[in-house]
């Protein structure tokens, strides 16, 4: 009994928090209400406050656990989150090796854009989201730091400001490039973004 109460409370919890991102999707994180989400979900306002103590603790989940899981980020005592893999590329720093990381982080555009782009319309309204997404930005700019220093490539008061560079373009990148936009296919995007971080990051 006690592992169908848990099975029906997780159950619960993941329609509370796909209703979520669906109407902050379709109809814009500032305009959603709690009692929104909670009929979507197909069950009460209280309800929603047994799992979420507002919208914002919502929105919070979606990034700090769903898109955090899409991105493959795990846990780290440095700094909240971790891509190891990434840290890897950046401490190889071949222009191959960025080249197939940013192709393969290309492939899940679509699954992460509806929780890149809702986080970033969320920042612009809500103090405490904005915190939360400059941490988290922070964390991917940490992981190209910590590739940096392993590989003792370039000055050590530049690296983490190469990172700032490289993880913007690549957030903006990620939240508004379809195939075409500003002229360029997949390939020819891929290969603009890897000579611009090869540039910023890479081997010399």
């Amino acid at each position: 009994m006690a592992r169908l109460r848990e099975a029906q409370k997780e159950m619960t919890r993941k329609l509370l928090l796909d209703a979520g991102l669906e109407l902050f999707v379709s109809k814009g994180y500032a305009t959603t209400k709690v009692d929104d989400i909670a009929s979507a979900a197909g069950t009460t306002r209280v309800t929603f406050y047994a799992y979420f103590p507002s919208k914002v603790d919502l929105m919070k989940a979606l990034i700090s656990e769903r898109l955090n899981t899409v991105l493959g980020r795990v846990p780290s005592a440095e700094h909240g989150s971790t891509e190891r893999e990434l840290v890897a590329v950046v401490e190889d720093g071949s222009r191959e090796r960025i080249r197939a990381w940013l192709d393969s982080t290309s492939r899940r555009w679509d699954e992460i854009r509806p929780y890149t782009t809702t986080a970033t319309e969320a920042a612009a309204v809500d103090p405490a989201i904005r915190a939360l997404l400059d941490e988290w930005l922070n964390e991917a700019i940490g992981d190209v730091r910590d590739g940096l220093d392993r590989a003792g490539r370039f000055p050590a008061g530049t690296r983490r400001f190469r990172g700032v560079i490289v993880i913007t373009e690549l957030d903006h990148v990620a939240r508004h490039w379809t195939p075409g936009t500003w002229g360029v296919e997949r390939d020819e995007m891929l290969d603009v973004l890897t000579e611009s971080w090869a540039g910023s990051i890479g081997r010399p």
